[in-house]
């Protein structure tokens, strides 16, 4: 009788199955008819992959092929955290795409090759779409973390806290895995690296560098292999999205603290390859660069971050577009000022220290800005100069000179004999040419032009000397051996007067000096003037 009774049993289950997969629709009249059968096939209390692959296009292949394209795609928006709400999914059986004008729909901006399309046999995930699962499914399940899909549920099947056991043991096992290889790499960074950068000498970039850098880096790998595992715990999809969301926005975060870090690093090496330059615009510009850098990294960790939490940045980036054109036309002054900047570190026209002159500017320049540059006057003041103002002027650089100038008039007076004049300009070109600093190649000393009140005898020499205090020196010292020279031979410097001469009084002597000497005896007198004046110093 049992026996009996358990035939039939099953006989009416059977009977009542059938005939509820005949009733299981076939085709679908809308993109959220087609959706939903889809889902609602693959959950844990209803699962029927058969009736869920009925939501695909076949396009050739077998049964089994379709089905596990079914469950793969599940497996998609499951493991990338996209949330399908039923509720924002088209109704309509005419429904088209706004972008395309097709009948379709696109499920996720991050997927747009996955799409529900309308078919002769209603709506279905287009051919297409099924042809791209399986490469789909292998990105978001990369280096073989796929095969875990069906390791791991074998391995129980209780429930804890709405888990079950292989999902909470998967997890503990993730987040020991990830601590321990935190502190592995923070230790490798710090231990050994220390060690070499030690061993080298290099205690200074050790301390500055490789702590600050270590933590992010190491906080990278691990965010990294942690998001690799999270979707092969097939959370349910509540706590999935959030968890990955999360790691989505923790790994960029990481990310930019690490390179925000790299650029002190390479920051180092810029001012270390700019102090073995000459140029000392080069260390102005380190800074520079380096907060332009820094500004960079946060501005495109920014975007990432926000990409991770699954934000639209493209509002946003077109947002900032229009707002840096507003900016832009109302700071046109900055922006002419941060390009002259641009095309004073490109151009070069001076450098930190040197002495420029450009119409009412004249001094020493003590910074370079993204605005302004700042010159020292001589008298004292500071002068900030608007970059695009000096950029676009005459700059006479008298830091880039090779030779400093000099030239005089040396006034002698009137009544110095000729011989006498001929042996003084002698012997000042000899003071010239025994003097280490003039150049000995281009230089003009001669008896020149009949002042007014004077015989003018032009002095013009150069100095090599790199500042302007040595070239105060080097004129101090030519100026004494002259006014040495002068009064060894009895020349007398003439200077702007007006004299009523009167040649001689009764019982007194001529006011005119008496030149008694042959030329001989004067240039015997200079000869020995310059040969004790130690090399035309006066020393």
């Amino acid at each position: 009788m049992k026996l009996v009774f358990s035939i039939l049993l099953y006989v009416v289950s059977t009977g009542i199955s059938i005939a509820q997969n005949d009733s299981l629709p076939d085709r679908f009249s809308s993109p959220y008819e087609a959706i939903k059968n889809h889902l609602d096939f693959l959950q844990e209390d209803n699962y029927n992959p058969t009736q869920a692959a009925k939501s695909l296009n076949r396009s050739g292949m077998s049964q089994d092929e379709i089905e596990n394209a079914a469950v793969e795609l599940k497996q998609i928006f499951d493991g990338s955290g996209n949330y399908i709400y039923l509720d924002e999914v088209p109704k309509s059986p005419d429904y088209l795409d706004s972008a395309s004008m097709k009948k379709r729909y696109i499920l996720f901006s991050e997927f747009p090759e996955l799409y529900v399309q309308k078919e002769v046999g209603g709506w279905t995930y287009s051919g297409r779409s099924v042809q791209g699962i399986n490469l789909i499914h292998k990105s978001v399940y990369p280096f073989g973390t796929d095969r875990l899909l069906n390791l791991l549920p074998k391995m129980g099947s209780k429930k804890y806290l709405g888990l079950y056991t292989w999902q909470l043991l998967g997890g503990l096992f993730i987040i020991t895995f990830a601590y321990i290889l935190h502190l592995i790499l923070t230790i490798l960074l710090r231990v050994f690296i220390f060690r070499l950068l030690h061993k080298y000498g290099k205690v200074d970039l050790a301390n500055t560098v490789i702590k600050p850098v270590a933590k992010p880096f190491s906080l990278v790998i691990v965010f990294a292999f942690v998001s690799l595992l999270i979707p092969t715990l097939q959370l349910p999809i509540t706590i999935s999205k959030y968890l990955i969301l999360g790691v989505g926005a923790l790994l960029p975060l990481f990310a930019t603290m690490f390179f925000y870090k790299m650029v002190d690093v390479l920051g180092a090496y810029m001012k270390k390859v700019a102090e073995r330059t000459e140029n000392t615009l080069d260390d102005q510009l380190v800074p520079l660069v380096r907060k332009i850098l820094k500004t960079f990294v946060v501005l495109v960790g920014i975007m990432a971050i926000l990409d991770g939490l699954k934000f639209d940045i493209w509002p946003l980036i077109t947002g900032l577009s229009i707002g840096g054109l507003a900016v832009a036309l109302a700071a046109q002054d900055t922006l002419k000022n941060f390009f002259g900047s641009v095309m004073i570190f490109i151009d070069r026209p001076f450098q930190i220290g040197d002495w420029v002159t450009s119409d009412e500017v004249d001094g020493t320049v003590e910074e370079v800005g993204f605005r302004t540059t700042r010159i020292r006057t001589f008298r004292n003041s500071l002068m900030y100069v608007p970059n695009s103002v000096i950029s676009n002027r005459t700059v006479d650089n008298h830091g880039k000179r090779e030779y400093r100038r000099y030239y005089t008039k040396l006034a002698i007076t009137y009544d110095t004999p000729a011989d006498l004049i001929e042996v003084f300009v002698n012997g000042v070109e000899k003071i010239v040419l025994n003097h280490p600093d003039t150049r000995k190649d281009a230089y003009n000393i001669f008896l020149n032009d009949y002042g007014a009140s004077s015989l003018d005898v032009m002095l013009y020499i150069f100095f090599k000397v790199p500042t302007w205090n040595e070239e105060l020196r080097c004129r101090q010292e030519i100026m004494l051996s002259v006014n040495r020279l002068a009064e060894k031979l009895g020349v007398r410097f003439a200077f702007p007067t007006q004299t009523l001469m009167v040649e001689q009084f009764p019982g007194k002597l001529s006011l005119s000096p008496n030149y008694n000497k042959s030329k001989e005896e004067m240039t015997k007198d200079m000869e020995a003037f310059i040969a004790s004046n130690d090399n035309g110093k006066g020393k």
